[in-house]
């Protein structure tokens, strides 16, 4: 009896360990976004002290200058907010597909969801939809889309992980399909031009009216996700192994597959696409924080928010014209994805 209480004090205390290790992770990213945050408010092509910063975002009743009150509030402060969103709904959409699929080249759009909600932003386009229509109309085709990729294994009653990925990408492929159609028939001196800008990914359209109708969902989405994160290493083992634990894979697998799927339509529809965020913030969370998702998603979420968010400064920062999102994600997610890859071959 003693020898058991001991063990079980040591496990007590090692548990309490882990969970203050990952607070102090989480304290200590947050923070760094939190300035991040600061420094993307005064950087610009028109520079702001942080000052006046201050002085506008806690004393509303004072008189400003109006330039610089509807640069910080109405153009930056959007912007980061859905940098920080996006980025981390991103990320926590990859992380949790490469915990279900077992797999850690698997990114948010393994089933379709980004062609998917590309095709439907594009079809707007075409109609002379504005930019709401263009993002419910987005939101709309990337849920279809994966309804389309999850059915396909049950008419075919091959209920398995493998069919579902293969599933998937038959689907992103007739869906990039119909993309490429409707870049051909596109008015190449006004639609096209939008549907590239659109699939190169950008928030410069962004305002605090998009971001209210989409982050509570993104919000709902995230918290069910977290909340569920320990089960996602149980579905990590493997389906055998996760019945055995007493886990029901239907309704886990989809609730977690479902919320992974709406975190990635709602930042494509707000965004367009943006690669390469969801399959390598999640490996550089696991370098951190190790291999356990319990730890791995709240640090991979708050990392990715982080990193977008100096992605976008950049972006407008660093030229005359700002760059797509996507094009400066590509650049710096690329070569660190392979110096990784190196690294653990290395390490191997």
């Amino acid at each position: 009896m003693v020898v058991e209480r001991k063990i079980n004090t040591c496990s007590n205390d090692a548990a309490v360990a882990e969970r203050r290790s990952l607070i102090m992770v989480i304290v200590v990213i947050s923070t760094g976004v939190f300035f991040l945050s600061l420094i993307a408010l005064c950087a610009g092509r028109y520079n702001i002290k942080l000052s006046q910063i201050v002085d506008i975002i806690f004393n509303r009743n004072k008189q400003f200058d109006e330039v610089t009150y509807n640069v910080i509030i109405n153009l930056r402060l959007p912007r980061i907010l859905a940098a920080i969103l996006i980025g981390g709904a991103l990320a926590l959409s990859g992380t949790t597909f490469q915990g279900i699929f077992k797999s850690p080249l698997v990114s948010p759009d393994i089933l379709g969801v980004s062609n998917g909600s590309c095709v439907g932003a594009s079809i707007a386009i075409l109609l002379g939809q504005g930019i709401y229509g263009i993002q419910i109309s987005a939101f709309i085709f990337g849920i279809v889309t994966v309804a389309i990729t999850m059915s396909i294994p049950r008419i075919m009653k091959r209920d398995s992980t493998i069919m579902l990925v293969l599933s998937g990408i038959i689907v992103s492929g007739f869906m990039a399909s119909m993309l490429g159609l409707i870049k051909y028939v596109a008015d190449p001196e006004t639609q096209l031009e939008d549907i590239v800008y659109w699939q190169l990914g950008s928030i410069a359209k962004v305002n605090f009216d998009s971001i209210s109708k989409i982050a509570p969902v993104i919000i709902i989405a995230a918290i069910i996700l977290l909340s569920l994160r320990w089960r996602i290493n149980i579905l990590s083992l493997g389906d055998n192994e996760a019945r055995s634990l007493g886990i029901d894979l239907k309704i886990e697998k989809g609730i977690a597959v479902l919320c992974a799927t709406i975190l990635t339509a709602s930042s494509v529809c707000i965004s367009g696409t943006i690669g390469w965020v969801g399959l390598v913030m999640p490996h550089l969370a696991r370098m951190l924080v190790g291999n356990n998702n319990v730890r791995i998603l709240p640090v991979a979420t708050i990392m990715s928010g982080g990193f977008l968010l100096i992605v976008d400064t950049l972006a407008r920062t660093i030229s005359v014209g700002e760059i797509p999102l996507g094009i400066l994600t590509g650049l710096i997610g690329a070569p660190f994805f392979a110096w990784m890859l190196v690294k653990q071959k290395m390490e191997a």
